[in-house]
């Protein structure tokens, strides 16, 4: 009896281990019947409708959470302060990073108050949720696509409020609706740790600079 009884709690064991997601794997969505818990150290966030994700950070052990932004009027893209990084809690929020050459496993990221592909040790952490990219932080910024210029390829800004509100995942990777578009380029700068980063909705790309077609995607894939 004593050992159907010790077998019994080993597959009670076995069972609650299985149902949780390890980090960066997905954890619910429209659809998703996997595991809905995430394991230790890490909390199910909901980054759209269809996909919620185990990320690293503390909290209690509860169900998936969510950050909704509310889109504001449009300003002017600013000088900020670039991303930085401490031993206080885990970021909350996904990291963005590239996939391909030159920019392979190259995260997204503030550096001086410009948008670019870095290191990952300055990686940025960003929720995207209601048609926004936001960097988490203690001063939260949205992830803008500068309309201004005619030219094909378009930079990406940080500011206080969102104006590009069409930002979407399509499985794992980064896409504008509205057209769609889910190309960038990656264009080396005088400091080989960083490439700029721009998204490109057409043929053209910035004179005089060595640049490369490149997709944006979350971790999990990667």
């Amino acid at each position: 009896m004593r050992a159907i009884a010790l077998v019994a709690a080993l597959s009670c064991l076995v069972v609650r281990v299985v149902a949780q997601a390890q980090v960066w794997g997905q954890c619910g969505g429209v659809g998703w019947a996997g595991a809905t818990t995430c394991a230790s150290g890490s909390i199910c966030t909901v980054l759209n409708d269809y996909y919620s994700q185990c990320v690293p950070g503390s909290a209690s052990p509860s169900g998936p959470t969510t950050s909704v932004s509310s889109p504001a009027s449009p300003s002017s893209p600013s000088s900020l302060p670039p991303t930085t990084t401490s031993s206080g809690p885990a970021p909350t929020g996904s990291q963005i990073r590239a996939v391909n050459d030159p920019v392979f496993h190259f995260y997204l990221q503030n550096h001086d108050g410009q948008v670019v592909l870095g290191p990952e040790s300055s990686s940025g952490y960003f929720t995207i949720s209601g048609g926004t990219i936001q960097l988490t932080g203690a001063t939260p910024l949205f992830l803008n696509e500068d309309t201004t210029t005619t030219a094909s390829y378009k930079p990406l800004t940080f500011n206080s409020t969102a104006v590009t509100t069409d930002w979407q995942l399509e499985g794992d990777t980064i896409i504008t609706t509205s057209p769609r578009e889910l190309n960038f380029l990656a264009c080396a700068t005088s400091d080989t740790n960083y490439y700029s980063i721009y998204l490109q909705t057409g043929n053209d790309q910035p004179v005089g600079q060595s640049c490369s077609m490149q997709s944006l995607h979350l971790p999990c894939l990667c």
